[in-house]
């Protein structure tokens, strides 16, 4: 009696499966096609390197290591123009890396405010952001950047006006006795490290930890249990107090350097120069009112029976709004939300119209037309932006997979 199996022979494999067989099919033609490209790549930069060869030119990198010869206004690093054109490129990304991050930071903060007004019930609030959201959207970047600039440079007093003359007037005084808006920049105070500050800057990152840490239990009970705690005031009494008291108890380990006038202009403090607060400001509110039209889509996004449970829970509105409206729209904002963080930061390159040394002004400007290695200086340009945005990239889809609904 022959014995029966339950699972039927396996066909052995044949090459014509490649293409008649739709298990194959597909992976087949990704293959041939990256193939192609390949071939094709190799074939453009094979031509590439012999017409640069015959024409004498060898792409190297040596240049890098040559004395750049230019100075540089903004720096957050030492740097002369003995230095190489390697350090001058790094000056570049560093002063790119800046205006990247405090713009970021300075859109979202007006975005999200701007969405949420944009929503408010209140016919005039709503206009007013919907003017903003209209206006900045349908002008193109670069017009507003050299009309920030101008505001900046022609509206603000010239440091010569703060001067007291012997009657005791002058045409122009500081903020506060510590904030100087001149038409050569922003100046404002330094702070002055000594002994101790270490563990000072130490205790105050680990209280805005802990602040963190206490919003995120209180969320959690409220969300375990319905008992609401108090969010605000605790959070800001475990982020300021113990540093207060620690800032007492070290001796003061820190103190504050204002600017003085000083000759023909201020010495002393921070000078954040107008070219940087002008790209600043233009990119924030330029890409501030893309950001406001996401979130008021999240927002909108939304059922409607989220709003009206939370209140019929007895919620207030704001609170409405942080923990059961925003949470939920996040799922929506953060995907296109990536794009203008990727968008703003490449729009940095536009600095070079208001004069602000970034990578483009300096490693993709001076360096390029001083050496003519244009080809080596547009390829590490553009290397340095492909990585800087996989890695805002990168961060966001991080951010973006923590926002997920947890099924289980």
């Amino acid at each position: 009696m022959s014995s029966m199996t339950d699972n039927p022979p396996r066909e052995s494999f044949r090459l014509s499966q490649l293409i008649y067989d739709t298990r194959y099919r597909s992976l087949t033609i990704q293959v041939i096609t990256l193939g192609l490209v390949c071939i094709g790549v190799y074939w453009l930069v094979a031509n590439l390197l012999i017409n640069l060869g015959q024409l004498g030119l060898t792409p190297n990198f040596d240049f890098l290591e040559s004395r750049a010869g230019y100075d540089i206004g903004t720096t957050l690093v030492p740097y002369s123009n003995a230095d190489t054109h390697l350090w001058a490129a790094w000056v570049g990304i560093l002063n790119t890396l800046l205006v990247a991050f405090l713009g970021i930071i300075l859109a979202t903060i007006i975005g999200v405010l701007a969405g949420v007004l944009r929503l408010s019930k209140n016919w005039i609030v709503s206009r007013l952001m919907a003017v903003y959201v209209e206006g900045f959207r349908n002008v193109p970047l670069l017009l507003w950047i050299l009309l920030i600039f101008a505001v900046v440079t022609e509206a603000t007093p010239q440091p010569r006006d703060f001067r007291v003359d012997d009657a005791g007037v002058s045409n122009a005084s500081m903020i506060w006795n510590s904030f100087a808006v001149t038409n050569r920049g922003f100046y404002m105070p330094a702070p002055v490290w000594e002994p101790n500050s270490g563990i000072l800057v130490g205790l105050f990152v680990l209280s805005i930890v802990a602040a963190f840490l206490y919003r995120r239990y209180a969320k959690k009970l409220l969300f375990d249990t319905g008992r609401l705690l108090p969010m605000v005031w605790p959070m800001f009494v475990i982020a300021i107090v113990p540093v207060i008291l620690a800032y007492f108890l070290l001796g003061r380990p820190v103190s504050l350097q204002y600017p003085e006038l000083a000759g023909f202009n201020f010495s002393g403090g921070i000078q954040i120069s107008n070219p940087l607060m002008a790209l600043w400001l233009a990119l924030s509110l330029y890409t501030g009112a893309f950001i406001t039209e996401i979130v008021r889509a999240g927002i909108l996004s939304v059922s409607k029976g989220q709003s009206e449970a939370a209140a019929a829970l007895g919620i207030r509105p704001n609170r409405a709004m942080s923990l059961v409206i925003l949470p939920q729209a996040m799922r929506v904002i953060i995907p296109p939300l990536t794009s203008q963080y990727l968008n703003l930061t490449k729009n940095s390159s536009l600095a070079i119209a208001v004069g602000y040394p970034d990578v483009r002004a300096t490693l993709g400007g001076i360096t390029l037309n001083q050496t003519g290695r244009a080809l080596e200086c547009m390829l590490l340009l553009g290397l340095f932006y492909l990585a800087l945005s996989l890695v805002i990239s990168f961060l966001m889809n991080i951010l973006n997979n923590s926002m997920k609904l947890q099924e289980r």
